[in-house]
């Protein structure tokens, strides 16, 4: 964490100063506004919380309830998140407060009684270790809670705006704002009332029955629902064995349980199988009253009993799975000839069931996706098209996403004696693992994402997808770190720099790449405004394949050690060395003869090249960086006034 360099900073360092539209920010909602998101859920906060990075940007987010969310449906946190989530500076406490799913057992039908339900097998969670963070459980209003504290220590200091409801928009085309937003108050001494709100872009998170997909002309396609399951967050008191493991439970009767402990010891989740919706139901499986839902439960745990004490929240849902052809408002035959002014994100694109955790997840990602790409246009450092290609990124993975949840979700409701290989359902689980963690997708080549032309020079970094971190030794100050722990939700651009094996200073490829950074016209570093620091846009790393003791610090080039704020302070924790036991040149597969790896904003790596490749380097940033920058040193937080 970064602080001290525009001077001494007495409080809360995670309180960062304010700037730009944070400096004043009115109380009441402005009339006009560069960003108008709609709906406070995962995707939302997110989308608002990269976006509060960027105080030159007038961002608000509306809310039809009159507060925060109490109790949220979704509670499953993959690692993918937890990794986002320590972008955004709150992993360890949400660890800390969260429960961990470090294995999932699996209960079936005792063959010698099949009234009875044994337990048949274990399964670890990550039994690959495909990341460092863990799988979590912990509640969804939790977790809009951490964004906006975020969001309201950022420097735009942002909140939400509750007891709003989005009515209709307009996309008229006209003036610096032109989409025409109706709002109504749903609280308040205004209750009743509308107003119209104009905005440049409007993202909308207002879910399933989303009226800003409505608007654009969206609809959700896909199969109708089948199965219904009955859902509820109690304490209650049993002799079940793993009431506090994850559990897969499927009894001889035919019904199944999929069982999720909740953080705080004592409450825990089951989705109680409710079977076939009949197509004449008409939804009145829906009327399922809780009662029966526990005398389910109990029919399927048995000889176990459960006496259910308090019930925090319940419902009845049946399994669908849909999706929208497009994420935002510009038609097929429309590409190409303008850039898209609405958008969608989660559950207003892709439903899908709860018991693969794939929602809140999913739909984090599209906000982290889309915010960063609103910031970089709305403040002038990359052009509109870079809009164009958040549809073309997400609406891939909501479709993997639905296909892999249909397969699990199948698994689930089906009978034991279903199955040919009594083994299916957990091999599947782990088999799969890395799915449902987050860390599957991978971006297709575009204006993003390079072709893998270099692959092979970093074979552990794959261009498109995320960048996974590895442990190294910062030389400054000899701490043993991850490397991707360093990168924050600050809508900078990373360059990895892994040297070859010549010590620091000596003449050769990283003096030559280093130079080239720092001088050259055609450097990603040229376009940064000279009235910011060198690496408000970008920020370069150097990784020397020595361990710490054996890079000195005063030989390494200027590129990787800039200097920042009003007193020009040299930064020097962008230096690090290799970690002897854990050498990250051999676990991610770099070249020992030097590679470059550049990754988005969002995590995800876009490009890897040959240290020699600047021209190549070059050429891939031009596209991705305006020729005019509206950006300013206050609305950037260079001059701001002090938390």
């Amino acid at each position: 964490m970064q602080f001290h360099h525009h001077g001494y900073v007495s409080g809360d360092p995670r309180v960062e100063p304010a700037a730009g539209v944070g400096l004043d920010r009115p109380a009441g909602l402005p009339d006009e506004v560069d960003v108008l998101i709609v709906g406070t859920g995962p995707a939302g906060m997110l989308t608002a919380a990269q976006l509060s990075q960027f105080p030159g940007v007038t961002t608000r987010i509306v809310e039809r309830r009159p507060g925060r969310l109490a109790i949220g449906q979704a509670d499953g946190i993959q690692a993918r998140s937890v990794e986002t989530f320590q972008a955004f500076g709150f992993a360890e406490r949400i660890i800390a407060e969260a429960y961990r799913i470090t294995e999932m057992a699996f209960w079936k039908p005792d063959p010698a009684d099949h009234s009875r339900i044994v337990r048949a097998a274990r399964a670890v969670d990550d039994p690959a270790g495909i990341s460092e963070f863990p799988h979590l459980i912990v509640n969804q209003a939790r977790v809009l809670d951490y964004f906006a504290e975020f969001m309201a220590n950022s420097p735009a200091r942002m909140r939400p705006d509750y007891g709003y409801e989005f009515v209709g928009l307009k996309v008229t085309g006209q003036g610096e704002y032109p989409i025409e937003v109706t709002l109504g108050h749903t609280s308040g001494p205004n209750e009743g009332q509308e107003r119209i709100i104009r905005a440049k872009y409007v993202v909308g998170a207002d879910g399933a029955r989303s009226k800003v997909r409505e608007s654009i002309g969206c609809h959700l396609a896909g199969d109708q629902a089948n199965h219904a399951w009955g859902v509820m967050d109690v304490l209650a008191v049993t002799d079940f064995p793993d009431i506090r493991t994850k559990c897969a439970i499927q009894s001889g009767s035919g019904g199944s349980i999929l069982l999720i402990p909740r953080e705080g010891g004592h409450l825990f989740r089951m989705y109680v199988d409710l079977g076939e919706v009949a197509a004449d139901d008409h939804g009145a499986v829906r009327k399922t009253t809780i009662e029966q839902i526990i005398a389910k439960a109990n029919d399927i745990l048995h000889p176990y009993t459960l006496d259910v004490r308090n019930v925090a929240w319940h419902s009845v849902y049946e399994v669908g799975h849909r999706l929208t052809d497009r994420f935002d408002d510009v038609l097929p035959e429309e590409r190409g000839t303008r850039t898209p002014r609405v958008f969608i994100t989660g559950d207003a694109c892709h439903t899908h069931s709860a018991k693969a955790g794939q929602g809140m997840n999913v739909s984090m990602q599209d906000g982290f996706n889309i915010g960063w790409k609103l910031g970089h246009v709305l403040e002038g450092r990359s052009p509109e098209s870079l809009l164009d290609t958040y549809s073309a990124e997400r609406q891939v993975v909501a479709k993997n996403l639905i296909d892999f949840d249909k397969q699990w979700s199948t698994l689930m409701a089906k009978k034991p004696e279903e199955f040919e290989d009594p083994a299916e359902l957990e091999t599947f689980y782990t088999s799969t693992a890395e799915f449902p963690a987050g860390f599957m997708t991978q971006y297709a080549p575009s204006l993003l994402v390079a072709e893998a032309k270099h692959q092979e020079l970093a074979t552990g970094f794959p261009v498109g997808k995320r960048f996974k971190s590895a442990p190294v030794q910062r030389v400054c100050d000899t701490n043993p770190m991850h490397l991707g722990h360093h990168a924050k939700a600050d809508g900078r651009w990373r360059i990895y720099v892994f040297a070859d094996a010549a010590q620091a200073g000596t003449e050769g490829p990283v003096a030559e790449f280093a130079e080239w950074l720092a001088t050259a016209s055609d450097s990603p570093l040229a376009a940064t405004p000279s009235n910011l620091d060198r690496d408000a846009w970008f920020d370069v790393k150097v990784i020397y394949q020595q361990d710490h003791t054996g890079v000195d610090i005063n030989a390494v080039p200027v590129a990787f050690k800039p200097t920042v704020g009003p007193f020009e302070l040299t930064y020097l924790e962008k230096v690090f060395g290799t970690d002897p036991a854990n050498d990250i040149f051999e676990q991610r597969g770099l070249s020992r003869d030097g590679v470059v790896v550049v990754v988005r904003p969002d995590q995800y790596v876009a490009n890897v090249l040959p240290l020699t490749a600047t021209a190549e380097l070059g050429e891939f940033f031009r596209p991705l960086l305006s020729a005019h920058h509206t950006v300013s040193a206050a609305a950037h937080g260079l001059v701001s006034n002090q938390a």
